[in-house]
Parts: C-alpha cells; structure tokens; sequence
C-alpha cells in the first residue's frame, strides 16, 4: 500500500511574503489540513477557533483551527489548518487537496488534477 507525501508551501494570508515548505503526509480520509503550531506560529497565522475533532481509534481532542494560504504544483488556495501538537501527524486533508483542485490515485499514488465544480 504505502503512504503518500507531498511538499507545499504555506504563506500567511494576510501576508504572503511570509512563506514556508512542509512535507505533509496525503490524508483523504481527514477533512482538514494539520501543521504543526510552530510552524504556524513562525508565519504569523493566529487561530480564529478551537474545536473537538475525533481523531483515529475514535477518541477526541481539541485543537485551535486557522487559515492559510497553500500552495502545490502552481495552485493556490485559502484552507483551514489545524494547529498541530508535538505528537500530531502533519497531514494535507481532503478540504486542501479539492480547493487545490487534486484528487489522490490510488494506483500511482500521485496527486492528479481534477476539474472543479461551482455547484
């Protein structure tokens, strides 16, 4: 099977010359993005909300959610991200990889463009 990994770039939305690379783990089963809090913090993105979120194994955590800019193969978009915990995994969720326009193929493991919807 195998894990997928790719690099991004991050910028803080209200200032995109803040900027920073991150490899993050391809979670399609996660709604949301989750950066570590330091990197985050780096970059000046402040939390707007905290929220429970289940986590694997069905358990629940609490964790503050921002925005940021993210960027992948030329495309941009505003995301949500989860201000990851030291034990956190840095994942790219479902809710990035469709504002970027990517869906993830299961058979080359690469992320694939896919055409977007207004609907």
């Amino acid at each position: 099977m195998g894990f997928t990994y790719v690099e991004v770039h991050l910028y803080n939305p209200a200032d995109l010359a803040k900027s920073e690379s991150i490899k993050l783990l391809v979670d399609t089963g996660a709604i949301f993005t989750s950066v570590p809090r330091d990197l985050l913090d780096g970059l000046g993105i402040t939390p707007v909300t905290r929220r429970k979120l289940k986590i694997y194994g069905g358990a629940a955590v609490e964790r503050e959610i921002g925005g940021a800019v993210i960027e992948h193969g030329g495309k941009r978009a505003v995301v949500p991200v989860i201000f990851g915990e030291p034990d956190d995994t840095a994942v790219l969720g479902a809710t990035a990889l469709e504002s970027l326009g990517y869906q993830l193929d299961p058979v080359t493991k690469e992320l694939k463009p896919i055409e977007l919807l207004m609907v």
